[in-house]
């Protein structure tokens, strides 16, 4: 099957929906089809053989984040290029309610198109404003996929219609070994991954509890990684820890297992607008000791704290609390740890490739295939 992916964000800017759409691309090709994704990209940008660039994203605040969104005449010529260029027997647009290029592709495009929603928002008022302005383009998507209940929620409010609910995935045995990060042996050590600037994120809760543990547990150490302005954080942390916060900056693929592989508690403190989780699945398949903020979405994928311990969301104590609960029980630990690695593995990308593929195959039986869309 000829397959034609589209990504809203720019490649060159780690975030979950392009690890999603690089590992779906990847699953399918692995499994024989053919597969080409357009996507925003900077001019320098190293791109996979398998993307087309469609030229540079404009970073927009959008649901309590930064994205960075290609939307224009140029970005449109492109899209239209690739798809009549492209002969695609499916087209699967990602994210297209957002004024980027899945938007673009359901103008520019008619036949079988499948869409993938993966937001969640609590406040949709955009959206439900600007719903009869995407009618035009969102009437021709005749597969429609949620990454989550949030998500699938989101849509049915503010969109209409229903979606089938396939999770995100995860390349399980990308994450599985690896050896910790050098200079991180001894003491006790908590781990965060995200952008440290985005305050839905949460990172501010976890300094704060970090603060509070730091003063009673002189060996504990917190490991950072991610996008961010790294003097802006040790602002929040008093001087006298400075030199037990490391800071990681963005990190290699390689790297970010290792991390998982380094720290005692990995916590994710995000404070909402999380539809799933992909940082818990990566953190899940390292088999790391979680502690999540109770959020629906990090509830549902840790198995209402099966899997993963949870704590009030936005409650600096209530982290501080558990997070010293994890680090003085390590049974537990290694419990949560184990039931981490069983629970991941029905979102690994061999499961959840093979019925996204069911979808693409069922509204792809009664049409020719993608044409380029030139009603005016």
């Amino acid at each position: 099957m000829r397959i034609g992916i589209v990504c809203p964000y720019t490649w060159d800017v780690p975030g979950g929906v392009q690890a999603h759409i690089r590992d779906l691309a990847e699953a399918l090709i692995e499994d024989g089809h053919h597969v080409s994704v357009i996507s925003p990209a900077a001019e320098n940008a190293s791109l996979p053989p398998y993307v087309t660039s469609a030229g540079r994203a404009v970073p927009v605040p959008f649901n309590g984040s930064v994205a960075r969104l290609s939307f224009g005449f140029l970005s449109a010529n492109r899209v239209r290029r690739w798809v009549r260029e492209g002969g695609f027997d499916v087209l699967h647009v990602h994210e297209p309610a957002i004024p980027s290029l899945g938007l673009l592709a359901c103008w520019v495009a008619r036949g079988p198109i499948v869409a993938t929603f993966h937001a969640s928002y609590e406040n949709s008022r955009s959206l439900s404003v600007t719903a009869s302005v995407l009618m035009s383009a969102l009437e021709k998507i005749t597969g429609r996929i949620a990454v989550s209940d949030a998500a699938r929620k989101t849509l049915v409010e503010f969109m209409g219609g229903d979606a089938v609910l396939i999770p995100n995935g995860v390349t399980v045995g990308r994450y599985t070994e690896g050896e910790p990060l050098p200079g991180w042996d001894g003491g006790e050590v908590i781990g965060f991954l995200g952008r440290m600037d985005e305050p839905r994120k949460g990172l501010p809760v976890l300094l704060e509890a970090f603060t509070l543990l730091a003063a009673e547990r002189p060996g504990l150490r917190l490991l950072i990684a991610g996008p961010g302005d790294a003097k802006e954080v040790l602002e929040k942390v008093p001087a006298a820890f400075h030199d037990r916060v490391g800071l990681l900056g963005m990190v290699s693929e390689e790297d970010k297992v290792r991390a998982y592989h380094t720290v005692d508690v990995f916590c994710a403190p995000n404070l909402g607008g999380e539809s799933f989780g992909i940082v818990l699945t990566e953190a899940m398949s390292a088999g790391a000791a979680i502690l999540a903020s109770d959020i629906p979405a990090f509830r549902k994928v840790l198995g209402e704290g099966q899997a993963g311990a949870l704590f009030t969301t936005g409650d600096a104590s209530s982290l501080a609390r558990e997070a010293a609960a994890l680090l003085d029980d390590p049974v537990r630990r290694a419990k949560l740890s184990d039931e981490a690695r069983q629970a991941v593995w029905k979102y690994d990308w061999s499961t959840v490739a093979r019925d996204v593929l069911r979808v693409y195959e069922t509204v792809a039986a009664s049409t020719a295939g993608v044409e380029e869309d030139d009603t005016p």
